[in-house]
């Protein structure tokens, strides 16, 4: 059984009967963790499982540029905490037909209501790089989980990746290295020194997605 394999059979037995299971997919910018979810979505029972991804909850450019906050695009403090915290909520209290946002990188935009969540949906596959940060608010993000993973890489991999993302998005090689200095890796340096425990950890050199 392959690595993702055995993880999508443990959410499934950890899940039991219960009518809903949450489960925070976290780790650094780069570290696949988009990948992974989707490769979870597609591996348990088909219709039971929908990605969040806590990306749709960025503040718009705009915003940014007003909060003076356009250069730490992707920090904590860039995302609308408050609105992400609210729709995980109406998640776990079970509501039906729950739209949710997704962030289109080709555009640099939220999608609003991209995708739906309804009443019988079990298995909820939350993604984000803060949702184990032990920092207030996302702290108050803990009990909404009913499992946690954490996607470690290693340093270096995950700047070889971000460097080939920021390429395929059109940036010249000396404006994606700049930014990854001066955004990419500081939100990397946070995920890592300031995270919560993780129910499971996966990834190293040998990580498949």
């Amino acid at each position: 059984m392959s690595e993702i394999a055995h993880l999508a059979a443990t959410i499934f037995k950890r899940a039991g009967k219960a009518p809903r299971f949450i489960v925070a997919i976290a780790g650094p910018p780069g570290a696949g963790k988009s990948t992974l979810s989707a490769g979870l979505h597609d591996l348990l029972p088909e219709g039971t499982a929908e990605v969040v991804p806590m990306d749709g909850f960025h503040y718009d450019d705009v915003v940014l540029e007003r909060r003076g906050l356009r250069q730490r695009k992707g920090a904590p403090e860039t995302f609308d905490f408050a609105g992400f915290e609210a729709l995980l909520k109406r998640i776990r209290a079970g509501e039906p037909d729950i739209a949710i946002p997704v962030f289109d990188r080709s555009m640099e935009l939220s999608r609003a209501a991209a995708a739906i969540i309804a009443a019988e949906t079990k298995f909820i596959l939350v993604e984000g790089n803060y949702l184990l940060l032990d920092e207030e608010p996302w702290t108050r993000l803990a009990p909404l989980f009913d499992y946690s993973i954490f996607v470690d890489v290693p340093r270096a991999e995950l700047e070889r990746r971000l460097l080939e993302r920021w390429h395929e998005h059109g940036r010249s090689d000396q404006d994606a290295r700049a930014w990854i200095a001066s955004n990419d890796m500081p939100n990397i340096d946070r995920v890592l020194a300031r995270r919560r425990p993780a129910d499971l950890v996966v990834g190293g050199p040998g990580l498949i997605w």
